[in-house]
């Protein structure tokens, strides 16, 4: 147990990059050097996380801890992981609540948001070339980014994109509505009528964005924009884009951006509700269904489903990253620095880390000059 503590210790403060490296680091440390799984058995889990909500690295490490040493292995495992990153995240926004207006941290933020907008457009070109399978599955895609610029629920076009790929498959009988096909019917309600902040209301809004987290831990810049800047207002787009940028430059989860957010709405205790909220369900969901996998795995509603919700994931994040790229790209420095991030992710596949590193430092000078 001490060294699956360890090992999920040092993976939380040294993974930077997102899920996949993530994935990649547990793979090399799991299946090569120590021999825990098989190369068939690490396969098998990293699909399993694609079947239910949550974000992909963190249920794997999950999976993993149950793997080795049970359900306590399977608690060590997955809260060594976010600890790391949770402790990180919660010093800068500590000097981000205390320090933000000076220059020199405006100027790292200037650089590092346009940064931003190339790592999701690099995730959509990836995820995209996987998950758009069919013309069909395309124009669901561009359904899903229509409704969202629309305003329609982000929940709604995931549950209902999740139904139409089912039923063009024949899995579900036609006569049969969505809300009664669905096991979950609150996907489709909105998130309330909050007008302010409390530890309460944080951990609510949190723990519902962990229960239908779908897709690329990108998508949860367009749930949190959703619910905390265009219907709660508690925190502006230019402050989300801030906690993105920090989960950027941070290892771990990208899903610490929780943490950021929570300490921004009430200190210590809200980055701790927030942190609890966002993460609480892959534990759930990990542990309910690691028993029901073999069947998860053959069951075709399963993977219909799947394939939908993955495509208006897609569909979400294309969605956001045009509002937020208005917020974003203000003038010719920010769009060339988004230009040239984009490149060198897609063309030349540079660690998101470094590209984070190389706009701090590209701002600060910018702004110094």
């Amino acid at each position: 147990m001490s060294e699956l503590a360890w090992l999920f210790l040092v993976l939380g403060t040294t993974a930077f990059g997102g899920p996949a490296a993530h994935i990649a680091m547990m793979q090399r440390e799991v299946v090569d050097r120590r021999g825990w799984l098989t190369l068939e058995q690490f396969l098998d889990l990293v699909s399993a996380t694609n079947l239910i909500p949550g974000p992909n690295s963190t249920e794997l490490a999950i999976h993993i801890g149950r793997e080795r040493r049970g359900w306590p292995g399977l608690l060590v495992a997955g809260a060594c992981f976010i600890l790391p990153a949770t402790l990180i995240v919660l010093g800068l926004a500590w000097a981000y609540t205390r320090y933000g207006a000076l220059p020199a941290v405006d100027g790292v933020l200037y650089g590092i948001k346009p940064m931003i907008i190339a790592i999701v457009v690099q995730a959509l070109w990836k995820l995209g070339r996987s998950a758009i399978k069919t013309v069909w599955l395309g124009a669901l895609a561009a359904a899903a980014i229509a409704a969202a610029l629309l305003g329609v629920h982000e929940l709604t076009i995931l549950a209902a994109a999740g139904a139409a790929v089912a039923l063009a498959r024949g899995l579900v009988p036609r006569g049969d509505t969505v809300a009664a096909w669905l096991p979950l019917p609150w996907l489709v309600s909105g998130a309330g009528g909050i007008a302010t902040a409390n530890l309460v209301s944080v951990f609510g809004v949190f723990v519902k964005v962990g229960a239908v987290l779908f897709g690329s831990g990108y998508v949860l810049i367009a749930f949190l924009r959703a619910d905390l800047v265009e219907r709660l207002h508690w925190i502006t787009q230019s402050q989300l884009l801030d906690a993105v940028a920090v989960g950027q430059v941070t290892p771990g989860p990208v899903s610490t951006t929780a943490t950021f957010i929570g300490y921004l709405l009430g200190g210590p205790g809200g980055a701790a509700v927030a942190t609890l909220g966002i993460f609480l369900p892959a534990f759930v969901f990990v542990a309910i269904s690691a028993p029901l996998l073999p069947r998860l795995r053959r069951s075709p509603v399963a993977s219909a489903v799947l394939d939908g919700v993955n495509v208006a994931s897609l569909g979400l994040m294309a969605a956001v990253t045009i509002s937020i790229g208005r917020a974003s790209l203000v003038d010719v420095p920010t769009i060339a620095l988004a230009v040239t991030g984009a490149v060198l992710l897609i063309r030349f596949e540079l660690s998101s880390m470094w590209l984070v590193l190389l706009g701090g430092i590209t701002g600060v000078l910018l702004t110094l000059g």
